[in-house]
């Protein structure tokens, strides 16, 4: 345990999506973890989902404006740019009451006012968790001590424009480790001799993903049981549809398959009956893949910025541990041939699966912990 004469004072800044939010989850479950007295404050965005793992997290949180930082024109760029700004001088007035030892950016674009204006008033560390750098943590490098990085890929990257570049790996909840797959398969009304496949678009859900498990859904359940996170309504319209196909089938295979807009705290018991996940690759997902050691089969989404999606993808499916398909291929038949493929053989699922966990960093959120006390002043850590 590391003694400290007053609690830790942290600032976490970043949000938007679960790669920007859910490694600072890891970040505070390892402070936690090691005994560390701290005092946190969240700076995110009024609409992101930063607000609500906050909460969950017993963190106060400030919500301060936001605009996305775009590579080409559009109209909402002028009003966006005009709120950054704003953004900044409300992050100045939040970082500078709570008077901040560090501030831990995780990226997103409401995390760069943060580090413009608070790194006046103490040391930054930015983290990159994609295989590619984002607009948003380009920016914010330039105002921080450390870069920490996800991938050694990316540090190739990061090094060409930081001074002090370190790989800590993706850090995730070790929560995702206390699941049951029988307690799982209880819930969900499975049986243990069927695989059980697992679909998620991630937080926001993707249509082109959720619509291709529906053209396949009788095929697929003939030969196994699907968990399928289709995201919110608000995202997309497919929960709905997709809950009238489940009422449509025999009940044979009806039982096979349960629909939700969002997997949350049954997440570690989803993952621990799971045989073979089918997603996007952000670089949340391909973290928890690759921690937890599940095979899984990756359609990027297309058109991200820098090709992340495809770069993240690569990182599990250069080394065996992932099925990746471009989505212009991606057919249904296709897909479903591929998941075929995989749940009828175990030894290829245990082979993908533990290549999946040679990717990852294990110690990841304490390799950053380590990095964010370094830059804490000796009279605030000592």
């Amino acid at each position: 345990m590391t003694a400290h004469p007053r609690p830790l004072r942290l600032v976490i800044a970043g949000g938007g999506t679960g790669g920007h939010v859910l490694p600072a989850v890891a970040v505070i479950e390892e402070l936690r973890g090691r005994g560390i007295a701290f005092d946190a404050l969240w700076i995110g965005s009024h609409h992101g989902v930063e607000r609500e793992i906050a909460a969950s997290q017993d963190i106060p949180f400030a919500a301060i404006q936001t605009g996305k930082i775009r590579r080409y024109l559009a109209l909402q760029t002028f009003t966006d740019m005009a709120r950054i700004p704003v953004g900044t001088a409300q992050a100045w007035r939040a970082i500078q009451s709570f008077k901040p030892d560090v501030i831990y950016s995780t990226g997103g674009a409401v995390s760069v006012p943060s580090v413009v204006a608070g790194s006046r008033r103490a040391p930054v560390l930015t983290h990159e968790q994609t295989a590619q750098i984002g607009i948003a943590n380009r920016t914010a490098s330039r105002f921080s001590r450390t870069f920490a990085v996800g991938f050694e890929q990316t540090a190739v990257l990061a090094r060409k424009r930081h001074s002090n570049v370190v790989v800590t790996g993706n850090p995730v909840r070790t929560s995702l480790l206390e699941g049951d797959a029988a307690r799982g398969r209880e819930q969900f009304g499975f049986v243990a001799d069927l695989p059980i496949v697992y679909v998620t678009g991630g937080a926001r859900g993707a249509s082109p993903l959720n619509s291709r498990v529906e053209a396949i859904l009788p095929e697929l359940l003939e030969q196994g049981q699907v968990v399928h996170q289709t995201g919110p309504a608000s995202a997309n319209p497919d929960l709905d549809r997709l809950r009238h196909l489940k009422s449509s089938l025999p009940p044979s295979l009806s039982n096979r398959y349960v629909v939700l807009e969002f997997v949350r705290d049954e997440l570690p018991d989803v993952y621990a009956m799971t045989d073979l996940v089918v997603s996007r690759s952000g670089a949340g997902t391909v973290s928890e893949l690759g921690y937890l050691g599940l095979a899984s089969i990756l359609i990027p989404l297309p058109g991200t910025w820098g090709d992340e999606q495809r770069k993240n993808a690569r990182i599990l499916g250069d080394v065996g541990g992932a099925v990746v398909i471009e989505q212009q291929v991606a057919t249904p038949q296709r897909l479903l041939r591929e998941i075929r493929t995989l749940i009828v053989d175990p030894d290829q699922r245990s082979a993908m699966a533990e290549a999946a966990r040679n990717t990852s960093r294990l110690d990841a959120a304490g390799r950053l912990v380590d990095e964010l006390l370094k830059l804490v002043k000796p009279a605030a850590k000592s």
